[in-house]
């Protein structure tokens, strides 16, 4: 091998070559061997045959990369960026398009999910209850306070111009829709970065007050928009601007210029100041937050800026704008605020047993006078205020009417906004000693009189011991003195005397009306009654005798005037006799004399009434009357947890004598109905003249230091009559 290789090198011999080398050696082409142009290329491309394995022992050289050919350049005249624009113009046109068909869409939903515009008519105001005083004058409002319509040529010129200038100042130059109002408020709202202003126009506005929600979303938008466009179609101008101003809701449940007028001013739109009616006008931007009456500030500020808004709009003058701006508007307190409230409610309940199912506004005529209201709320809201801590008394009513029932004011509660719940009719309490009246009325229909003595001594029931409040013990004392002083010990024997059962009926007769158990307990008053009752019943003293039925409402009408219900006069029962009504209150006049009540006193009247004070010193009551009027205080806690020792001759004598002191000023004096004949109702004088026992008590303006009399000069003062009670209760019959 050698020598073969030695020879091939020297004589130029080539020797065969076998592998890969060899192989791409054999393969290159020449320029003879290169397809034409324009020929057809071979059907099979290389990239497709099936490549050769190299043995592993063969060296293969690297193959270098063959260069790629250039791109061609675009022609002249055409770049990136004109296709790109091309582009962008292309798919701006494709959105757009769908963006139309889109919107056209939503527009067409939001209409299907409207009525008929061809059934589409102005509705019916929901139904108001508007209640007033004897006096005309306007109470209280239930359900959504709307005043009476309007007409636009019946206001002031400058109240709609105060809308016009700060809700929609191109009113009368647009069809419902205001683009140029719209972009405006855009363009605020975008400098802003917020929602500063709104682009709806009063047409809208009442589009969306009479058919719509209050929601805010794309398809109530849509609908109003489309239901602003029907409205111009259908109503001139001049329509749909009263139909704004009479239908716009104001705060405090008024809607209508009418109702906001009377609402916050006491007064008709029809009198109201530039600066009245521009506070009206600002209220329509947020009705609850700007209401005068809860935010006087607020109301005041946005006035201002509707006044501006007003001079810049040539509706008033600047210097008119600056007279009205130093002397801002401020909203009146209606009569009895917040307690009248608990009136409105009773009438709501009885209003359907007098005219049935409210099904249009109607107007409520009352009995409440609204100065004793306000006068009455005082005094319960004053006192609790000033002594509801010492005393650990939370709530307080009050209920006064004339003899003949008719209710001139009522105080459920210290404040309605806390709590609704009617004291004054709802509420049953203990009367304590209140209810003693009954017992003696009992007893003096069964012979007794006001000079009838009876022993004020310990009494044991059968293991009951009922005390008197001091605990201290007078002996013989007549029926007066007895209940002057509130003595238990002489009310607990009296009613065993002449029967429990014969004191409900009484109580009954005269007009209580909750269930009375007729126990030995009955005469202190632990039966619960309520105070609407109970100062019911106390009327037949003050005028004679005749039953009576606490009222409130004397007429209800439409607000056109049609008369749905009157108050018929009623022809009262003689439930008590004109001699026994005149004993009791010769018998009940002492108690404000020299008893439980000395500090109750209205100069120039003759009154008469009974304190009560239940058990453990949960309720504390005094029931005073004249002849003009009969009035009754509570005092206690909800919760019927005991006070601090209030007592009915303290805090209710207090607030009652302060009502009663108001309530008489400038009425002629009267007196309570007396007895006919002279003498028939002794004066405590001869009362004590009667008693010959030696330790009898003096009058009963001296009766609490009087001793413990164990005198029996008179039967029925025998200390054997204990006995006899008992045997009468617990016994046989007698």
């Amino acid at each position: 091998m050698r020598m073969a290789r030695g020879r091939k090198q020297s004589g130029g011999r080539k020797e065969p070559r076998f592998g890969l080398a060899a192989a791409m050696a054999d393969l290159r082409l020449d320029a003879k061997d290169r397809i034409p142009a324009g020929e057809d290329a071979p059907k099979k491309s290389a990239a497709k045959r099936k490549p050769v394995e190299p043995d592993d022992d063969d060296d293969v050289p690297e193959r270098e990369p063959k260069p790629r050919a250039p791109k061609p350049k675009p022609a002249r005249g055409k770049s990136r960026w004109g296709l790109s624009v091309g582009r962008m113009v292309y798919w701006a046109v494709v959105c757009g398009l769908w963006g139309v068909i889109a919107l056209v869409g939503v527009v067409i939903w939001a209409g299907a999910h409207l009525p008929p515009i061809q059934s589409l008519e102005i509705p019916k105001r929901p139904p108001t209850i508007e209640i007033t005083g004897f006096d005309g004058s306007i109470l209280a409002q239930r359900g959504e306070m709307a005043g009476a319509n309007i007409a636009l040529k019946d206001l002031p010129p400058y109240l709609p111009k105060a809308f016009i200038a700060i809700e929609d100042r191109r009113f009368y130059q647009h069809f419902g829709i205001d683009p140029i109002g719209i972009a405006r408020a855009l363009v605020a709202n975008v400098l802003h970065r917020g929602v500063s202003q709104g682009g709806s126009t009063l047409t809208q506005q009442l589009a969306k007050n009479l058919f719509l929600t209050q929601e805010r979303t794309l398809a109530r938008k849509l609908q109003e928009a489309e239901l602003a466009l029907w409205l111009e179609r259908k109503y001139s101008k001049r329509e749909i601007l009263e139909l704004y101003l009479n239908r716009v809701y104001f705060g405090s449940g008024a809607y209508g210029v009418e109702a906001a007028a009377q609402r916050y001013f006491g007064k008709s739109a029809r009198q109201v100041t530039v600066g009245e009616a521009a506070m009206l006008a600002g209220l329509v931007k947020s009705p609850s937050r700007l209401a005068p009456n809860r935010n006087p500030e607020g109301a005041a500020k946005r006035a201002q800026t509707v006044l501006a808004a007003m001079a810049d709009a040539k509706f008033i003058t600047e210097a008119q704008a600056q007279a009205q701006i130093a002397h801002p508007s401020v909203a009146v307190k209606p009569a009895g605020a917040g307690t009248v409230n608990y009136v409105a409610d009773w009438i709501g309940e009885v209003l359907d047993d007098l005219v049935g199912q409210v099904e249009e506004s109607i107007v409520v005529e009352t009995t409440i006078d609204p100065k004793l209201q306000s006068v009455a709320e005082a005094a319960i809201i004053d006192e609790l205020a000033a002594k509801s801590v010492k005393f650990n008394v939370s709530q307080g009513a009050l209920v006064a009417m004339t003899p003949d029932g008719a209710v001139r004011a009522m105080v459920g509660g210290r404040n309605y906004a806390d709590s609704q719940f009617n004291r004054a009719v709802t509420a049953k309490r203990q009367p304590g000693s209140a209810f003693k009246p009954f017992v003696y009325l009992t007893a003096i229909e069964q012979g007794l009189t006001p000079e009838t003595v009876r022993q004020d001594a310990p009494l044991d029931l059968k293991g009951w011991k009922p005390e008197n409040y001091t605990r201290e013990y007078f002996g013989p004392v007549t029926l007066t003195q007895a209940l002057a002083m509130s003595l238990n010990t002489v009310a607990v024997r009296v009613g065993l005397e002449v029967g429990p059962k014969n004191v409900v009926r009484t109580a009954h007769r005269l007009g209580i009306a909750s269930r009375l158990d007729p126990n030995p307990s009955i005469a202190l008053g632990t039966s619960e009654v309520s105070m609407i009752e109970l100062v019911g019943a106390y009327a037949p003293f003050s005028n004679g005798g005749l039953s009576v039925s606490p009222h409130v409402v004397t007429r209800i009408k439409t607000l056109d005037g049609k008369l749905l219900y009157m108050r018929q006069a009623e022809q009262p029962a003689q439930v008590i006799e004109p001699r026994n009504a005149a004993m009791m209150n010769q018998m009940m006049q002492e108690t404000l004399v020299s008893g439980t009540a000395k500090k109750a006193e209205i100069p120039g009247w003759v009154a008469a009434g009974k304190t009560g004070t239940s058990q453990d010193f949960r309720d504390a009551w005094f029931i005073g009357y004249t002849a003009h009027l009969v009035t009754g205080v509570w005092l206690g806690n909800d919760d019927n947890s005991p006070t601090k020792k209030a007592t009915g001759g303290g805090l209710p004598v207090e607030v009652w004598t302060r009502f009663m002191r108001a309530a008489h000023q400038g009425v002629p004096v009267a007196s309570l109905p007396n007895a006919q004949g002279a003498g028939l109702v002794p004066t405590l004088a001869q009362i004590a003249s009667q008693i010959t026992a030696p330790s009898a008590p003096a009058p009963a303006a001296s009766a609490r230091s009087a001793q413990p009399s164990r005198s029996n000069a008179r039967p029925e003062a025998a200390a054997g009559l204990d006995g006899w009670l008992v045997d009468r209760l617990f016994g046989g019959q007698r």
